[in-house]
């Protein structure tokens, strides 16, 4: 592992460091804050997984997060949304390919060979992370935006037991029937839609749940609301009776303006979880 860059910041440090990926089989970039706590120990860890487009960057410079996580004694992990740099498969659009991992193991040619960006979050970074840093593996939060937010809760109801909260800003609720979604598991995962499921936050919600506390911000004036679907995860919340809490932002879009208006929100949501 290679240090890029430290900075002081709230009291904490502000650090990004690349390391070479057994998981996607290329160096891959993350930022981690560790709060003034960690000079003395572990801390808990809050996960960030962002959204398309997107590298480590974006959350850790603009959703102003670590100013709350430093009055919480939190630390916040940024990875990157995709494998990158030569030899990585990528695509023209946006969508697919670098940029675009969407927190899946690729299957099919030519993207599974470096995209497999879940087991690079649940198991790859992880590692790297609590043998490197001081941060408590046993107070773990994880949360997200959009692709992200599917990230977020997909793994989070994979991992019982892991994390003890779960978040997300505008998370695609319902891949498997939207065109984020659709397009990408079509190419990453092949056409057996079967397939599909362990990737989906409301078919998994409606089959298990989550077992800790969930809160979910939706922007109601999100120009994209029709490919995140919220309604899909909120009506499999309510058929499971799942404990959790969604709110519709009046005026709010898809923007980081937005995930910065309610992010205290959010690290103090995640706070109460890992110090109860």
């Amino acid at each position: 592992m290679k240090t890029i860059s430290e900075n002081r910041c709230f009291g904490g440090v502000q650090g990004v460091y690349t390391h070479a990926s057994e998981s996607t089989g290329c160096d891959m970039t993350f930022g981690l804050f560790l709060p003034e706590e960690a000079e003395r120990g572990p801390v808990p860890v809050v996960w960030y997984l962002s959204g398309l487009t997107c590298t480590h960057e974006n959350a850790m410079v603009k959703a102003g997060a670590q100013k709350w996580a430093a009055e919480a004694g939190l630390a916040l992990v940024f990875p990157d949304t995709s494998p990158r740099g030569e030899g990585v498969p990528n695509d023209d659009a946006y969508d697919l390919g670098q940029g675009a991992g969407f927190y899946v193991n690729a299957t099919e040619k030519p993207w599974s060979t470096h995209f497999r960006m879940w087991d690079y979050v649940t198991d790859d970074l992880p590692r790297i992370l609590f043998n490197a840093f001081p941060v408590a593996e046993e107070r773990q939060a994880i949360m997200g935006h959009s692709m992200g937010g599917h990230g977020a809760l997909t793994i989070a109801m994979s991992f019982p037991g892991r994390f003890r909260s779960v978040s997300a800003f505008a998370p695609i609720a319902n891949p498997t029937a939207s065109d984020w979604g659709r397009k990408q598991f079509t190419a990453y995962l092949g056409k057996d839609e079967s397939k599909w499921a362990q990737y989906d936050a409301t078919l998994l919600m409606r089959k298990r749940g989550f077992d800790g506390p969930i809160l979910i911000d939706q922007g109601g004036s999100d120009q994209f609301v029709d490919l995140l679907k919220p309604e899909a995860l909120a009506e499999a919340m309510a058929a499971r009776r799942q404990g959790g809490i969604t709110r519709m932002q009046k005026g709010y879009d898809h923007s980081y303006f937005f995930v910065s208006t309610f992010i205290e929100d959010h690290i103090g949501f995640h706070a109460a979880a890992l110090y109860d």
